[in-house]
């Protein structure tokens, strides 16, 4: 307790994005207690969406105060290095209140009372959601950690369940309590042994008491490393732990998948950085093996990921499910990063993970939008509500199109690229078996997005009128179609950028 630094006004600052999303939940959740029942949701969608907007604006304040030297060593840290300010964080905050901004944008005047009848609900219990979130991503200790993951993951537990007439979203958010809550059970099993071990739960502490723990006990410490990427395992939907995904997501209503699909998972991936980096990559001691068997099972599960998402989406005919299973490939490609960089050392890794982060994000906004549209004009959210959409929606075609082959790694999208600077990870760390899992999987894939554009282009659908869509959605669309291409054609402006700003010793390394 010694060591925890009492806030100061001036801290708030530091705070101030975490502070406004605090304060437009509580104002929220007042103000559509108070609002009759007529005044239309949607006022608390774009309130909202103001809230997310603000919080951006801070953190954007942050990341350049950062970035002209206000602070001498490159980062603010609070309660004793329990909470920091750093480029690693910020970066990751825009990421999830870009998507969250997005989705929320996306969801206005779409969302229909006799699907989700809880009124104002699904808008605002966005905002803890993603609260949580940027605390994972922010967090130096393993309690505030996981008190981030909990708010995440309980808020997305009664997001999953908001369709309260259908029986298949009691299903998906009975699947989510259950398997969120043991994936959580493993993490703080595994921290409670990291946590007795060395003596602390400061990260930086933990890192200080490796090395006599090693000596002492270090069968210990593999239980607790290999409880905790179990934990994690599950909560990225990373095979064999991946069977949730598809039910979760098909049940759940369509902007909440797209939450789970980016915010959530990105979060999760903030803070496994977080914790291994600041731990296991520290494991070294000349006779212990267990960095090199850690990050080896952290390979293996990205290749698996890999395979088993791909060849599950190939006979795959509900879409929900299908980028389901693609979350679970990618997220397989978003661990190799971690895993390379942590056998042999690799500078860029945040700048790659971040890279085919924000490009994740974009091109599924989009799938997701246009799917929500179709599914509402077809009434199903199988492949053949996209015959003929070509047709009925020419523009609408092309940007699914471009977003498709984003998600498949096709040139010159930002998918492609982020696979590509992956791939050459691979390649320079000498992983050449992962390289050539990510290779074939991504060839593999096509069959799958192609399937998407066969649909589009070459089938006649049982709707001939034109396909109505709202104006925010039409926005979403083409604003993620154009951010993928931008991503596609200025690669090396945006990967020298994250570059520069990003430095291992000072974002990551605590």
């Amino acid at each position: 307790m010694e060591a925890l630094q009492t806030l100061s006004w001036s801290d708030t600052w530091y705070l101030a994005p975490e502070l406004v999303l605090s304060g437009f939940t509580i104002i929220l959740v007042l103000l559509e207690l108070i609002l009759p029942k007529k005044i239309n949701r949607d006022l608390i969608g774009w309130l909202t969406l103001v809230g997310l907007l603000v919080a951006g604006v801070f953190v954007v304040l942050l990341l350049l105060s950062l970035g002209n030297g206000k602070e001498a060593d490159g980062f603010y840290s609070l309660l004793g290095g329990s909470y920091r300010i750093d480029d690693f964080g910020n970066v990751l905050k825009l990421v999830f209140i870009g998507a969250a901004a997005f989705i929320v944008f996306t969801s206005l005047g779409t969302i229909r009372d006799e699907d989700v009848p809880i009124k104002g609900e699904l808008y605002y219990l966005i905002l803890p959601a993603v609260l949580g979130a940027m605390v994972m991503s922010s967090s130096g200790d393993l309690i505030t950690l996981f008190v981030g993951l909990e708010l995440l993951s309980i808020t997305s537990y009664v997001l999953v369940a908001s369709r309260k007439k259908s029986n298949l979203s009691s299903e998906a958010a009975f699947k989510y309590v259950v398997t969120g809550s043991v994936a959580s059970a493993f993490i703080l099993y595994g921290m409670s042994f990291l946590y007795g071990l060395t003596g602390g739960t400061n990260v930086s502490a933990i890192q200080a008491g490796l090395d006599n723990a090693l000596i002492n006990s270090e069968a210990l410490l593999y239980i607790s490393f290999f409880l905790m990427i179990a934990g994690f395992a599950v909560k990225l939907a990373l095979a064999p732990f991946h069977a949730w995904a598809a039910d979760v997501y098909q049940g759940a209503p369509t902007p909440v998948t797209a939450f789970l699909a980016v915010v959530a998972k990105g979060a999760a991936f903030a803070m496994l950085y977080r914790i291994f980096m600041n731990t296991a990559f520290f494991a070294s001691e000349e006779e212990s093996m267990l960095k090199n068997d850690i990050f080896l099972s952290l390979s293996v599960l990205a290749a698996a990921a890999m395979i088993v998402g791909t060849a599950g989406a190939l006979r795959q005919r509900n879409v929900k499910r299908l980028l389901a299973l693609s979350g679970v490939a990618n997220a397989g490609i978003l661990l190799t990063p971690l895993a390379l960089s942590l056998t042999e050392m690799n500078a860029s890794m945040f700048s790659e993970f971040t890279y085919f982060l924000i490009a994740y994000a974009f091109m599924n906004i989009g799938a997701f939008a246009v799917l929500t549209i179709v599914a509402r004009d077809s009434g199903n959210e199988t492949l053949s509500g996209f015959a003929g959409l070509y047709h009925r929606a020419p523009w609408t075609a092309v940007a699914m199109t471009i977003l498709l082959c984003s998600l498949a790694g096709l040139p010159v999208t930002g998918g492609f690229f982020g696979k590509l600077f992956i791939l050459f990870a691979t390649v320079q760390s000498h992983t050449y078996w992962l390289g050539a899992i990510l290779l074939i999987t991504t060839v593999v894939s096509y069959a799958v997005y192609f399937t998407f554009i066969r649909q589009m282009f070459m089938r006649s659908g049982s709707i001939d009128s034109g396909l109505q869509m709202t104006l925010p959605t039409a926005i979403t669309i083409w604003i993620c179609t154009i951010a993928t291409l931008a991503l596609g054609f200025l690669p090396v402006p945006i990967l020298e950028w994250l570059d520069r700003l990003f430095s291992l010793p000072t974002d990551l390394f605590l």
